[in-house]
């Protein structure tokens, strides 16, 4: 993908990947690096690391809602 791969770190992005079994999930937090196999994304969870070829789209988003 090629926008992950040109996207500066600390940008925050979502990922829609594929999953083993074949269901799509999202990955939602701020790009930590990615080069031409893998990207990594810091989620609320932790740190998810992505197989580029099981991205199946990837887009920037807006920095999230200030708390309430």
């Amino acid at each position: 993908m090629a926008y992950l791969r040109s996207a500066p770190a600390g940008t925050r992005v979502v990922v829609r990947y594929r999953l083993p079994d074949g269901r799509a999930t999202d990955a939602l937090g701020y790009l930590q690096s990615a080069d031409e196999t893998l990207c990594v994304v810091a989620t609320k969870r932790g740190l998810e690391t992505i197989r580029l070829s099981e991205v199946l789209a990837a887009k920037q988003v807006p920095p999230p809602p200030a708390p309430r």
